[in-house]
Order: C-alpha cells, then structure tokens, then sequence
C-alpha cells in the first residue's frame, strides 16, 4: 500500500479580539453548515460566525460504517450506502430547519478510493437533494490543520499536525521559525487558501497514508490474538510512515509541538481523566504525556475485548476501532522527538467552517494572549 504524498492538562491559549467597532457575528448573521462523510462516521455542525470564532448551534454525528468491505470488494456495499442515505436525509431535515445557505458538504478516503463512488454520490443527490464533494487527501490535510490553529504554542517552531480518520491518516509539518510567536494562529489560519508559503507558515512536507481506524482494522481483521493484533498493526502503519521525512537531522524536542485531532485522540483522553460521560470542554486543547498515553493503551489490552466493549470511558461506537487508533497513535509518538501530546476535539468540520467564514471575511483576526 503506497502512501500519497502530494500531561496533564494544559491551558488553551486564549484568542483575544482585536478591537473593532463593531462584533464580526451576533444572532444575525447567517449560519455555516460543515459535512464531513468518512469511512465510519457522518458528522456535521451548524454553526455563525462569532467574533474571531464561531457558535455551534446544531449538530450530528452518526456511524455509518460506509467503509465496511471496501478494502476486499473495491466497492460501497448497499447496506453501507442505505446507512449513509438515512443519516443524510436526518441532515437535510437540520439544513432546511435552521434555513442554511452557505455549506460545504464533503466525503473523504472511503469514497475517494470506492469504484462506485460515483454512482453513490448521485444517489444521496437523488435522494436527499445533497451535493458531496469528494475532496482529495491534500484539502483533508489543509482542513484539519487550521482548525487546530487556536491550540498552537507561541513556543512553538515546528508542529505536527497528525488528523487520524477512519480510512487515511493525514500528517502536517509545518516550520513556524520565521513567524512571530503572536501571529502564529493567523499564519496557520492563512493556510486555508492551499499549502503554499502563506503568512510565513511554510509546510515541509506533509503525507495522507490510506490507513485509519477501520481500514487499519479489516487489515489484520484475522489475527485472533488482541496483543498481537495490536504490535502488528502499530508495526504495519510505522512502516507507512517512511515516506514521509521532513527533516533528515533528527529534531529538538524544544520548539516541537504535535497536535492529535481524532476520535482516538479524545478517546485516550477521556479514558486518562476517567470521564464516564465525555466532556469536550476537558479535553480539547489539554496534553498528555507519552508514559500517559501509554499507560491508557496498556490498561486497554489487559481489558481485552469484551472488557472494552463495556467500559463507559471508550463507549459503544467507539469500542471496535479504539485498538486500531491506539496502534496509530503509538507509531506516532514513536517516530518523532516529543514526549508530550495536544489533545484537539476538532478537525474538518471545524476546518470547513473556518474556512468558508474566513473566505467571506465574517471573523474578526486572532492573537494570543
């Protein structure tokens, strides 16, 4: 399989306005929708512009699972694609209820790579009125990496932004050097006009390997045993990562920051801080160490499966893939200088939406406090 080319808890970094005489949003301004349609989920938010961020005012999220046989049949099976359409027309219904007109609707990997795409793309149209766009790996990249802008250290000289979906996993280095610590949120910003040079942000070099939670997964699908499946999966998705080198000389971990946007991530999370019930406002922008991660990973394979499957810390949509993101992340945390991770409870759709608002010019700009 090729690759494509192309702790604790921590304060969040405050976003701080600049002044203006009057507030970019309020109540009415007009409503954002973003869809991101993955290899297991369909997940979408409504949202305004809100000074230099915005307000949710709804949202979904449902598991499809559209991937499932993808990588042995080529195709989207018609229970797969049933699934999907159920959970587009609940969409709809939340588009047409809030009177949404500016969205940005997208389907990723599983579609990218399915030999019916096509054909299942005309048939949610058909069906629900909806238009996806099946962006390419690159745009995926570029989304997840400026909805993490707000939790970028202004220590920060070269980040890693590592987006962990459920059919690729898309990685961004970018070299931060030549920007000013305070304007290192609006250079990241900036990069959702493409990945050139932009605002003295510069991307190295960046990599979506076609591996995720559930492609990852159906891999090693026939490997009984739960340890091994796991060392085997960590091992295989390692070696996925070789084509991507960004600096040959190996790194300081001073100036290094990875910022982690996933399910998995969040997940890993919650399980550290034993949350029972899942609380975003505890987890988005918080880090762990790399003894932390580890000890969660641990505590997750001596579980076993059915132990996983019943703790309220993973949760029931999330059971089955938790071994396989765990393995992603541990590769992760292998190959490069750090020992400590950021936590983001976001990443497309959040990129969809700052990005549609920033090119309507309806945020105000962003510095740290």
């Amino acid at each position: 399989m090729t690759p494509l080319r192309p702790s604790g808890a921590a304060a969040v970094p405050k976003l701080v306005e600049r002044p203006a005489p009057r507030r970019k949003g309020s109540d009415k301004a007009p409503l954002y929708a973003a869809l991101d349609l993955g290899t297991n989920s369909c997940r979408m938010l409504i949202a305004r512009p809100d000074g230099a961020q915005f307000r949710i005012v709804d949202s979904f999220s449902k598991s499809v699972q559209l991937g499932v046989g993808l990588e042995s049949s080529g195709k989207l099976s018609r229970a797969s694609m049933a699934r999907t359409v159920q959970a587009m027309r609940i969409c709809k219904q939340k588009l047409k209820k809030h009177g949404v007109k500016r969205m940005k609707l997208v389907a990723t990997e599983a579609c990218r790579r399915a030999g019916n795409a096509q054909d299942f793309i005309r048939y949610i149209k058909r069906e629900t009125g909806l238009s996806l766009d099946i962006i390419a790996p690159e745009e995926e990249a570029r989304l997840a990496v400026i909805s993490c802008a707000p939790l970028v250290s202004r220590k920060t000289e070269q980040l890693l932004v590592v987006d962990i979906g459920g059919g690729s996993t898309e990685l961004v280095w970018i070299d931060l050097s030549q920007v000013e610590p305070n304007s290192r949120a609006q250079a990241i910003m900036a990069l959702h006009q493409g990945f050139e040079f932009a605002g003295g942000a510069r991307v190295v070099d960046w990599i979506s390997v076609p591996l995720g939670v559930a492609t990852l997964r159906e891999q090693f699908s026939d490997v009984a045993d739960d340890a091994a499946c796991f060392a085997l999966m960590s091992w295989f998705f390692e070696e996925n990562l070789a084509p991507f080198a960004p600096y040959a000389e190996e790194q300081s971990r001073e100036g290094f920051q990875i910022i982690g946007t996933s399910g998995t991530v969040t997940t890993v999370a919650a399980s550290h801080l034993g949350l029972r019930r899942y609380d975003r406002s505890k987890v988005d922008g918080m880090r762990m160490t790399s003894d932390e991660i580890d000890a969660v990973i641990r505590d997750y394979l001596s579980m076993g499966p059915e132990g996983r499957r019943n703790d309220p810390r993973i949760g029931r949509d999330r059971h089955a893939l938790i071994m396989s993101g765990s393995a992603i992340l541990q590769a992760l945390l292998r190959s490069w200088p750090t020992d400590r991770l950021s936590v983001a409870d976001r990443g497309l759709r959040e990129g969809l939406l700052y990005a549609q608002m920033s090119q309507d010019g309806v945020l105000e700009d962003v510095t740290y406090g």
